[in-house]
């Protein structure tokens, strides 16, 4: 990430252009869409374009780290955000099998997200829903030993 300077509030407005065709069996054996594993496949996403308040939202969290970043940078000096990313660094290393539901109290700390309650800290991540993974595909990808 470049901090020189950014103050930026809202996320740069970029244009998300991708071949989903190509990108739809990238990592499979055969180079076609893996529907056990990555769900069923939407034309939809493929047509319509992304709305531009989603492209802020998917963004807005590393906006706002980068526009802290700075700040600190500016107000304490270099040393400050490099020690911060050298810790979150350090606390950010995986002490479990990915299947596990894992809370990772320290980074939550260092974020500044302990005085909060969000989605996740009630309903838990809806990213890693634990009871459709696959423990053995789960660890597979950790390790860099399966196909995806």
């Amino acid at each position: 990430m470049s901090y020189e300077g950014s103050m930026r509030l809202l996320p740069t407005r970029q244009s998300s252009t991708t071949n989903s065709i190509a990108e739809a069996g990238r990592g499979t054996e055969y180079g076609v869409h893996d529907t056990l594993r990555q769900g069923l496949k939407s034309i939809r996403g493929e047509v319509v374009a992304r709305h531009p308040v989603d492209e802020i939202d998917s963004q807005w969290k590393q906006t706002q780290e980068q526009l802290k970043m700075t700040m600190q940078r500016q107000t304490f000096g270099l040393h400050a955000p490099l020690r911060l990313q050298m810790e979150k660094v350090l606390i950010n290393q995986v002490r479990r099998i990915p299947v596990l539901p894992t809370r990772n109290l320290g980074l939550e700390i260092l974020e500044g997200r302990d005085t909060t309650i969000d989605y996740e800290d009630f309903l838990g991540d809806p990213s890693m829903p634990t009871d459709m993974m696959d423990p053995h595909a789960a660890m597979e990808r950790a390790l860099g030993l399966g196909p995806i």
